[in-house]
This record gives C-alpha cells, structure tokens and sequence, in this order.
C-alpha cells in the first residue's frame, strides 16, 4: 500500500477540514485571497453605512454569501481529496490481489 501517499493524503483531510470548521465558525484566516479581499470591501462599505446611519443589509448578504462560497469551495476540496484517498485505496487493493492471485496458492 502507498502509505506514505496515504498519509499525506489524510494530513491534508484533516487540514482541510480544520478550515472548513474555521470558516463556519466566523475566521478569515482560511480564506483565500479573492474570499478576503471579497470580504474587506464588503465589511467597508457596511462599516461606512452604518457610520451614516443607513441599512447595512446588502454588506451583511455579501459578507454570508462569501463565508458560504468559502464553505462550498472547502467542502469540494475535502470531497475530492476523500476521493482521492479512496483511490489510492482501491489501487493498492486491486496490486495487492493480483499480487496474491498471481502465485502457486
């Protein structure tokens, strides 16, 4: 088996899902760079409304609709390094079984 592929493979899992959990919690620090520039102009121009006594309705949907772009894109990382794991998995099953197959008993 491919353990050194496979441990990798599941630093990274539980990274990734360290962040994911990060970002439902609220924290910035796993966003990217577009998600956080993203999320800067959207707390400005709140901060500024709110200093003008206006609605800050419109900044408080952009700052939720980048904190859920942040958990899609975490999610669809995690789904494809399972995926991932999960064929490296299989691959070491099926050399495994030809190994075995492949000798006197």
């Amino acid at each position: 088996m491919a353990n050194p592929e496979l441990r990798r493979l599941d630093r990274e899992i539980r990274a990734t899902e360290k962040k994911l959990e990060a970002v439902r919690q609220g924290e910035s620090w796993p966003m990217n760079g577009h998600e956080r520039r993203a999320m800067a102009r959207a707390l400005a121009g709140g901060s500024y409304r709110a200093a003008r006594g206006r609605s800050t309705g419109r900044a408080e949907e952009q700052i939720d609709s980048v904190g859920s772009a942040a958990e899609m894109r975490l999610n669809a990382e995690l789904t494809a390094l399972h995926g991932e794991r999960q064929r490296l998995i299989t691959e070491a099953a099926r050399a495994k079984a030809k190994k075995k197959s492949s000798g006197w008993f």
